[in-house]
């Protein structure tokens, strides 16, 4: 009897965390070198989207997977454990949290291991020794995570020690220097280098500030409020009660395709004014507060008073309002820059 062929090993397989940046492309190409099949996660929000990942992963000819992290990363801003950096960006719950849910699926269908673009001490908050330590542990997984391009300039991992990868053939990039990483792509062919920065928002500056008024007023979670951080100009008129203004054509058209819940809706009735949303539960005043603020950006207004149009959320009832423009030492105060 002709015994049986042995089966030929198994193939394999790791999830890569692909940004969209330089870093985690290298890393893609470096585990695929390998001969290790690699499948490409990446993660969308209101702050960051996955349209570089889906170039890189299409460079790489790796499939790419798309993970929704709105709910993870709202609760994150809400009460990051470990802080934030120079904006509101909580980088080290966040990527410890992308690690978390990589490894819900590495268990799901059976993947071998995880792997990041991660360079040593490229990075002041994040990526430094101590807080690569950090990510690993909080995230679960510290047994089957891999981080290629520093590999060598980091403690030996299990997923080396099982031979599931070849520590040898991995890199001791460190630094913020980007020589090295230049060196690796041209050997790989990589003519056209990624942007450097990640692409959240949650580290600019001005955004950042306008999320920290929001989360101050109790509003981090709120996904409305948020996705009209992007939109207009935004003022406090009380401790409960925000105002937004369109500052353009566009943006008018930006603000009313969101179409907001929980909102009041204010239009000047003449000249080229802006859309204005207001919150629902605003009282008597404070609707004539918000309407002369509507009524400071429309041109006719230096010439006489103007009617301003307000309509409830569900567009039940109008009402109109004639007002002047707000005092401008009251329109400066109330203004979050």
């Amino acid at each position: 009897m002709t015994p049986n062929p042995p089966s030929p090993p198994k193939r394999v397989r790791a999830i890569g965390l692909l940004s969209g940046g330089l870093d985690s492309l290298l890393a893609a190409r470096v585990v695929q070198e390998q001969g290790i099949e690699v499948m490409a996660l990446s993660f969308e929000s209101p702050f960051f989207t996955a349209a570089r990942a889906r170039v890189a992963a299409a460079a790489a000819g790796v499939p790419l997977r798309i993970v929704d992290f709105t709910p993870d990363i709202l609760g994150i801003v809400d009460h990051p454990r470990h802080g934030f950096g120079q904006g509101l960006n909580p980088c080290i719950d966040c990527h410890a949290r992308m690690l978390q849910r990589a490894d819900e699926i590495r268990r799901a269908e059976g993947f071998d291991f995880i792997f990041t673009g991660e360079v040593l001490n490229q990075r002041p908050m994040s990526q430094t020794n101590r807080t690569l330590k950090i990510v690993a542990k909080e995230g679960g997984v510290e047994e089957v995570l891999v981080r290629p391009l520093s590999a060598q300039v980091l403690p030996e991992t299990e997923v080396e020690r099982r031979g599931l990868i070849d520590r040898s053939r991995l890199l001791g990039i460190q630094g913020r220097s980007r020589r090295g990483h230049r060196a690796v792509a041209a050997r790989f062919g990589i003519t056209a280098l990624p942007n450097v920065t990640g692409g959240c928002c949650l580290a600019e500056p001005n955004f950042a500030n306008r999320l920290r008024e929001l989360r101050k007023h109790g509003g981090a979670r709120d996904l409305d409020a948020i996705r009209l951080l992007f939109h207009g100009r935004h003022f406090r008129l009380t401790e409960e009660i925000k105002l937004v203004v369109g500052r353009d054509q566009e943006d008018n058209a930006g603000i009313e395709k969101l179409n907001p819940r929980g909102y009041l809706w204010l239009h000047a009735t003449e000249g080229n004014g802006p859309t204005c949303l207001l919150t629902a539960t605003a009282n008597d005043g404070e609707i004539a507060l918000a309407a002369s603020i509507c009524a400071h950006y429309v041109k006719a207004s230096a010439h006489g008073p103007i009617r301003v149009t307000v309509r409830l959320p569900d567009g039940s009832r109008h009402e109109e309002r004639t007002t002047g423009p707000v005092d401008p030492a009251l329109f400066k105060a109330m203004r979050i820059l």
